[in-house]
């Protein structure tokens, strides 16, 4: 007789509740198409833009922090979830999904009329990286659970949660432009052409990409006496039009304005209620020339200080330097061209 124990026969392992990963071969678990996430993503942002319609200043303005930030990172959550439902996606899916799901909000929100286009330029870049952040952090959770469901719920509801308990009031934030150029013409020529510009065509600044993503041209600005006080009448196209309140006047070296909006002063339409002028979220606090003689000429030294009130100040300083650095080498360039004409 043998002395070896015979083991009874092992019991088979109970298999496991499959996963919906494991049902790449089964296209038909949920019934999307091939781009069904993406655009299933696109739907759920512009859903959260409009529930953050609110007024200027508001909890739920889109320009307040729980929506700029965690809107676009839901977003590529969801995208993610959505695909990864149907099949298992590569780290790669995980960026460039969201990334055009969060695009495509935007285009949404132009559509449905909700965002005009100056908005529209200067918010991708950080949709499009915080979505793209959102869908590497889902795609991390879908590799490393099984079921990532209250994740994705999570992310869903993230940005309706920070918008209640979030603080309101964003800071401000101060920042100037500085620019100068040469102009061959006399300090006295370049004097009244600051004070007085009139008929300015829209070729005569169409090499600026400010005014080409819809912010409007300048026409003509003129100084007037009213009363005691000296004003420059300021008038851009799409019945644009604000006082510019002269602060400090030196014929010849140097000139300052404030500005003066009134009610009328930016008809509906002609600019972004997110980047007007005077606004809660941007605003202009003066500009001043100075003028000093070099080699035969006169250089034209433009400063222009500004305000910046956000929950993304950072990223809204660096589109205002851009956008008011365009400006001013466009305006010094207008000058430059016209004067040495007529010198």
């Amino acid at each position: 007789m043998s002395d070896s124990t015979t083991k009874p026969p092992a019991e088979p392992i109970e298999p496991v509740d499959p996963s919906p990963w494991d049902a790449a071969d089964n296209p038909s678990r949920l019934p999307f198409g091939k781009f069904a996430p993406i655009v299933c993503g696109m739907v759920f942002g512009v859903l959260l833009r409009l529930a953050f319609s609110g007024a200027p200043s508001s909890r739920w303005s889109a320009m307040v922090g729980a929506f700029i930030w965690l809107a676009p990172l839901a977003t590529g959550a969801i995208t993610v979830y959505l695909a990864e439902r149907q099949q298992r996606r590569s780290w790669s899916y995980y960026a460039w999904a969201p990334a055009l799901a969060t695009c495509l909000v935007v285009i949404g929100s132009m559509l449905v009329l909700i965002e005009g286009l100056i908005c529209a330029i200067v918010i991708v870049p950080l949709f499009t990286f915080m979505g793209m952040a959102g869908g590497l952090c889902m795609g991390l959770v879908c590799r490393l659970t099984r079921w990532p469901r209250h994740a994705a719920y999570g992310f869903a509801v993230l940005p309706l949660v920070a918008a209640l308990v979030m603080p309101q009031g964003a800071p401000a934030q101060m920042g100037q432009v500085e620019r100068s150029l040469w102009i061959n013409a006399p300090a006295a020529v370049v004097w009244e052409g600051i004070t007085h510009i009139r008929n300015i065509e829209p070729h005569e600044v169409d090499t600026a990409w400010t005014y080409r993503i819809g912010v409007p041209p300048p026409v003509e600005a003129v100084t007037v006496q009213e009363g005691s006080q000296r004003v420059r009448k300021s008038r851009w196209a799409k019945g644009v039009h604000f006082d510019e309140i002269i602060q400090e006047w030196e014929p010849g070296r140097h000139l300052r304005w404030t500005y003066r909006f009134g009610p009328d002063s930016i008809p509906a339409g002609a600019l972004d209620d997110h980047v007007a002028i005077g606004g809660a979220y941007f605003d202009l606090n003066d500009t001043a020339y100075t003028l000093t003689p070099e080699a035969g000429g006169t250089r034209l030294h433009l400063r222009v200080s500004y305000r910046v009130s956000t929950d993304f100040n950072t990223y809204a300083n660096w589109w205002a330097q851009a956008l008011l650095d365009n400006f001013a080498q466009t305006v010094l360039q207008l000058y430059k061209t016209r004067l040495e004409g007529s010198a």
